[in-house]
């Protein structure tokens, strides 16, 4: 049966592609055939989650029959100690990604523009497209947010700006100075969205404090995930920090229960685990700079990552190196999605992943 052609989709969503995630480890093992399969695509916490969090999802279970709380208030309540900041700035989404669409859901309208990098999370465009926006991309500047033109193109359209730091794909950051006066310099009518998902990964003393901006800066909005460090990506939640008006409007056009009971239980206990986050940043750490002194020893290099994830130019064709590990089993993603057709980006994984990641690449790149 053809459907009428009466029955056609938004103008905005025509031309939209849709997202394409890291493989899943089911797919590529019905494809291949493979048992064995090592993924490091997705920018997953290889260590799981706390054993904390088992616990208080096992716990939650009893309840599966009940809606959750729709606005999280004990998780509100002890993210708000945590980042000394007030309740009412806190909004929770079905991950962080559920927040950036309710934004532009929220405030872009027909016409309107929002800049962000060239090569960054690509839901930033689409949200924006689907809202009738026009996306104004700025292109990086070795791997990193070229600030500067950024801010000159800025015009009275400009409703959006997206930082997203560490950068995805790349993992490059920001240097701090330079971010504050960034923040300074937007003007007050344009949504400053600050997409700080990998932000755990990072050295401190590299970040900057931006939950202490938030006061002077109320069109500041920032971005937080506990699908990354703290390992709970299949449950989707994460959180973003604002002022209390913005919070209104984003309660306005969100689902009734968008994050559900387990979701919350489990992003409960994992902020009660510091040691568990302190001991994946550190382990990250270690397997980033192993990663990067292997790939060196091939002749190869990377963006300078502060993420769990490293941006490697290959000199050849991301495509056909993805496709030759995938073929060994080892799931990486193709930098040509993300405007870099001759790199791939491979998350940090555990020491027995990246020795495998590491083998295979050096195969792949000796028969090509």
């Amino acid at each position: 049966m053809i459907i009428d052609d009466k029955v056609q989709a938004r103008k905005e969503i025509e031309n939209l592609k849709v997202y394409v995630p890291g493989k899943p480890i089911e797919e590529v093992q019905r494809e291949l055939g493979l048992t064995q399969i090592t993924k490091l695509a997705s920018n997953e916490n290889p260590y799981g989650c706390s054993p904390q969090v088992i616990k208080a999802i096992a716990e939650e279970m009893k309840n599966n029959a009940l809606y959750p709380e729709a606005t999280a208030p004990a998780l509100s309540e002890k993210l708000s100690k945590r980042l000394n900041i007030e309740k009412d700035h806190i909004f929770f989404g079905n991950g962080s990604a559920e927040i950036i669409s309710l934004l532009t859901r929220a405030y872009i309208r027909p016409g309107d523009e929002a800049i962000m990098a060239d090569s960054t999370f690509p839901r930033y465009q689409s949200n924006v497209l689907i809202g009738g926006g026009l996306p104004i991309r700025v292109p990086l500047i070795d791997g990193v947010h070229d600030l500067d033109k950024m801010l000159a193109a800025i015009t009275e359209k400009t409703r959006m700006i997206f930082i997203c730091n560490p950068n995805n794909p790349t993992g490059t950051i920001v240097e701090k100075d330079r971010l504050r006066t960034f923040v300074e310099n937007v003007p007050a009518s344009v949504l400053l969205v600050m997409d700080e998902a990998y932000y755990e990964f990072m050295n401190k003393d590299d970040a900057l404090d931006t939950v202490s901006l938030l006061a002077q800066y109320p069109n500041l909005v920032l971005l937080r995930t506990f699908s990354k460090i703290y390992g709970l990506a299949a449950l989707r939640i994460g959180y973003g920090l604002m002022h209390p008006s913005i919070q209104t409007e984003l309660n306005k056009v969100k689902e009734a229960f968008n994050t559900n009971r387990l979701a919350q239980a489990a992003a409960l206990a994992a902020l009660d685990d510091n040691r568990f986050v302190e001991d994946c940043a550190q382990k990250n750490a270690t397997g980033r700079s192993y990663l990067i002194t292997e790939l060196e020893k091939m002749g190869l290099s990377c963006f300078a990552s502060h993420a769990n994830f490293l941006m490697v130019k290959v000199g050849r064709s991301g495509n056909e190196v993805f496709q030759g590990l995938l073929r060994q089993g080892v799931i990486v993603r193709s930098g040509a999605a993300f405007g870099y057709p001759e790199t791939i980006r491979v998350t940090v994984g555990a020491q027995d992943e990246n020795e495998i990641f590491i083998k295979a690449l050096g195969q792949v790149l000796n028969q090509a």
